[in-house]
């Protein structure tokens, strides 16, 4: 918590600068092996020493650029710079009152900043969303909008075709995908209302967004960069970062999400859906498509998709549980679904297996626990031996059904 208190000084934390340039590698960003620190000049209620710590003038990575797919087009949206930077307080307004809270205050957060390519709230909320999946495989956060653990801040402004971008006013500090596309829709209705009502320019303000009215109001009038007076920060020093460091970071990027699913889709021949919902089992260490992986590699990938996402996911739901592949092992998966390919049990005796192990979880091989459930196949003779029983036991039973099917029988 940093509430400006004397005598108190900034540190660098080493890790926040770690997960700061591995996102800026998958990004594709050139990374800056000396960067610095700025002070950030302005007066507000979230930021206790009137200045924040910034990177405005030569922040740790620029470049880079992230691919979008959309029903309306394919884009990419260029990465104009990522910085690291002190974190405000968190402000709130309750009724006619604003309240602050100053335990996030201080900390290091990561602030990348786009180029404007996107030209739609649905765009925005894509790119969200993407960005979100990469946070999330690479380790550098949850993205949790709703936890303010990703938040973000959205220039807007319209213009006529061919005409150059109108003033811009920034919505600050959206929490979900839903309200940042409700910010965009709003707040571009509202500029073009102004430019078709009246000749006088728009005031460039800071603004935010009133959930319940789904509306925007203004926070404050919208500083240039002359009027932040950034000056260098005289108690952070500079961060440098060894070629072999960037290296080794380098080779430790996993594979992304995207990435991911083109493989599957070409590889296994998985849909497009199929392939989103095992990545979205685990977005953080991809156990989703490791299990799918480990199943496919015995039954192939059809057959894995299905039973895993129909089967498995159905039954798992069915005991509002959340999936862990630990709840049935893919080696047990991979043999009962064998089994049913091979005609050894049938897909109800697979599905009952299954569901008891979904509600006992157990370490027992398929062979065991058809024991233990009494669904154990029997050969040839034990059939006939059965038969020969029950036959010899309701023998008004048996004698019915015979005549019955000689009648059938007759011509």
């Amino acid at each position: 918590m940093d509430a400006s208190f004397p005598g108190a000084l900034p540190v660098i934390n080493q890790e926040a600068i770690r997960l700061s340039v591995l996102t800026a590698l998958a990004l594709g960003c050139k990374i800056n092996t000396r960067s610095t620190f700025d002070r950030k000049h302005y007066f507000y209620h979230d930021i206790p020493a009137s200045y924040q710590i910034t990177q405005h003038y030569n922040p740790i990575a620029r470049g880079g650029r992230l691919a979008l797919a959309t029903p309306s087009r394919n884009l990419y949206v260029g990465i104009q710079q990522l910085q690291i930077e002190q974190d405000t307080a968190k402000s709130q307004r309750v009724g006619g009152d604003r309240l602050i809270d100053l335990n996030r205050a201080g900390a290091g957060l990561m602030e990348i900043v786009t180029d404007p390519d996107m030209r739609s709230a649905e765009e925005a909320g894509a790119f969200v969303r993407r960005l979100q999946g990469l946070l999330r495989r690479v380790g550098s956060g949850d993205g949790d909008m709703e936890k303010g653990n990703l938040r973000v801040d959205v220039n807007v402004s319209v213009r006529r075709p061919g005409a150059p971008f109108g003033i811009r006013c920034e919505i600050k500090n959206l929490n979900s995908v839903r309200f940042l596309q409700q910010a965009i829709d709003a707040e571009a209705r509202r500029h073009v209302a102004h430019y078709e009502t009246t000749s006088a320019p728009l005031a460039q303000e800071t603004r935010g967004l009133d959930e319940s009215t789904g509306q925007t109001y203004p926070l404050r009038t919208k500083e240039d960069t002359q009027d932040y007076r950034y000056m260098p920060d005289s108690n952070l020093p500079a961060i440098v970062i060894p070629t072999e460091h960037l290296s080794q970071l380098q080779r430790d990027i996993p594979e992304l999400p995207w990435m991911t699913i083109q493989r599957l889709v070409a590889d296994h021949g998985l849909s497009q859906r199929d392939a989103e919902t095992l990545l979205g089992l685990d977005e953080y260490d991809g156990r989703g498509v490791a299990y799918f992986e480990e199943v496919s590699a015995k039954v192939g990938g059809r057959k894995a998709v299905n039973w895993i996402i129909h089967e498995v996911l159905g039954q798992i739901n069915k005991l509002s549980a959340a999936w862990h592949p630990a709840l049935l092992p893919a080696p047990l998966l991979a043999d009962i679904v064998t089994a049913v390919s091979t005609a050894h049990i049938t897909s109800a005796t697979a599905r009952h297996v299954i569901r008891h192990v979904l509600e006992h979880p157990i370490d027992a091989s398929l062979s065991s626990l058809l024991d233990t459930l009494g669904l154990a196949p029997s050969d040839a003779v034990d059939l006939t031996d059965t038969c020969r029983r029950a036959i010899d036991s309701l023998p008004r039973v048996a004698g019915s059904a015979r005549e019955t099917l000689l009648t059938l029988l007759r011509p």
